[in-house]
């Protein structure tokens, strides 16, 4: 008697949520796609944060001619004012408003009936125009009106309900904090919760977007940063290390760092694809160094970025311009020169430029100068270590040969430093430069370490000439 083998049955296909988008790419990239249809979500910030220009946005572009969106304002900015300020972004369409968008204030009805009122009135706007998406905003004013936490639990459950029953995707919108999440009931029913906040670095202010909660989502963890610009939100995801795939093999061949003695005491050059960390204090010859790595590049035919946050463009231009370089023609052949005020910096918005850069220009060498700028505008140190691991790895993976520029006061002040040593031991070479402050001037140069390679581990003294370093 034989056993006939049944056929296996097919691997369980997910059914694919369908999603609205929030109408910026950055936001959609972050939620894994956008908010999934017919879903409740809780929209989370203090004032100033950002929540009210992110939800009409989001308004905005998915109104249409099919199903409106209903918005109701309690009891928080009058509607007179909320549109007034909308006005001056360009998402803003006055003629889809009354129509497509339509604004309701309950602010007095509630004042009145308490919060019992509420549900009537939302299902006698939902049964009357039938929208796709409502917003209330704000939610958490409501709760001043509850007689007691049952009470404002039950009119919950009876709220969720109703939004479920019809078919459309809520956003509540409040002033929440930290310690509501916990205990408010509207946290609990909620299928995503989105939180902006706000914390103050020195003279300016920095602003973060995170997902605390999104079912059925794939979405991106941690503290994204963004900007309020004219035109919206500018929002830039966390940058996460890339999947290496299953193929991948380390590059074996060296490029020039501009330098022949150099490359002679690094073994033959950089590794392609490697990341180099240069340290020195204040006129040591760093910016030098990167500069002729970036136009050692050109030379060959790859194009180039030099990131800097200390020298503006014109006084780059100078200085390559001293080499013999015109600005111009090597901007033609690839040179990418970026800089921001250390002023204004932001590591959010510098890497999503970076990355623009490298994929729309085919970019196989970078020179970021200086580290140090970069820590003085992050908030959190761990966060920025874990900037530069990711930042390294995506170089890795696409093959682009890096330099990282780090200035130091004293001798292996780079390397004992928080950023200095984690990024060290990041980076596959490490070189170190020392000049002593009494003249003449001396300068040395020092490859302290080379992965994978017979470098030389003696200092050598150089001079900065009008072309460039002479190394002794």
């Amino acid at each position: 008697m034989t056993r006939t083998e049944q056929p296996s049955s097919p691997p369980h296909e997910p059914e694919v949520l369908a999603r609205i988008t929030t109408g910026n790419a950055q936001a959609d990239e972050i939620l894994g796609g956008g908010f999934p249809v017919d879903s409740i979500n809780v929209v989370m910030g203090q004032p100033g944060t950002g929540k009210t220009i992110f939800i009409e946005q989001l308004v905005f572009h998915n109104a249409g001619e099919e199903r409106p969106i209903l918005i109701l304002t309690t009891m928080s900015e009058p509607l007179q004012k909320v549109v007034k300020y909308l006005q001056q972004f360009p998402f803003f369409d006055e003629a889809k408003i009354g129509s497509q968008i339509i604004y309701e204030d309950i602010g007095a009805e509630l004042a009145s009936g308490g919060i019992a009122a509420l549900v009537p009135r939302i299902r006698e706007s939902v049964e009357s125009i039938g929208p796709k998406i409502i917003v209330i905003d704000s939610f958490k004013a409501i709760h001043d009106l509850a007689p007691s936490v049952p009470a404002m639990r039950s009119m919950l459950y009876e709220l969720s309900g109703l939004l479920s029953a019809y078919e459309a995707t809520t956003f509540l919108v409040g002033e929440y904090g930290e310690e509501h999440a916990a205990i408010l009931p509207e946290f609990a029913v909620a299928d995503g919760i989105i939180q902006f906040s706000r914390q103050e670095l020195g003279a300016r202010d920095e602003r973060f977007l995170r997902v605390r909660k999104l079912r059925g989502s794939r979405y991106r963890e941690g503290a994204h940063g963004f900007r309020i610009t004219d035109a919206g939100l500018d929002i830039y995801p966390r940058l996460v290390s890339p999947e290496f795939p299953k193929t991948y093999t380390t590059l074996k061949d060296r490029v020039s760092s501009g330098v022949p003695a150099l490359d002679k005491m690094l073994g033959g050059g950089p590794w392609r694809g490697s990341s180099m960390l240069i340290a020195g204090p204040s006129g040591s010859g760093k910016t030098t160094l990167g500069l002729k790595f970036v136009l050692e590049g050109l030379a060959r035919g790859e194009p180039a970025v030099y990131a800097n946050f200390q020298e503006n463009p014109s006084q780059l231009a100078a200085i390559i311009h001293g080499f013999g370089i015109d600005v111009e023609d090597a901007t033609r052949r690839g040179l990418s020169l970026l800089y921001r005020s250390p002023v204004e910096l932001q590591i959010d918005s510098i890497l999503v430029e970076l990355f623009r850069l490298v994929t729309e220009n085919n970019i196989r060498r970078i020179v970021i100068d200086a580290i140090g700028d970069l820590a003085t505008a992050s908030s959190d140190p761990q966060r920025l270590h874990e900037y530069l691991y990711a930042l390294i790895q995506h170089f890795t993976v696409r093959g682009v040969t890096s330099i990282f520029v780090m200035e130091t006061t004293g001798v292996l002040e780079g390397f004992n430093s928080f950023h200095g040593s984690r990024l060290s031991y990041l980076s596959d070479a490490f070189i170190l430069l020392e000049q002593t402050s009494r003249k003449p001037i001396t300068r040395t140069i020092r490859v302290v370490k080379a992965r994978g390679s017979a470098h030389d581990h003696q200092p050598h003294d150089f001079q900065i000439t009008a072309t460039g370093i002479e190394i002794e």
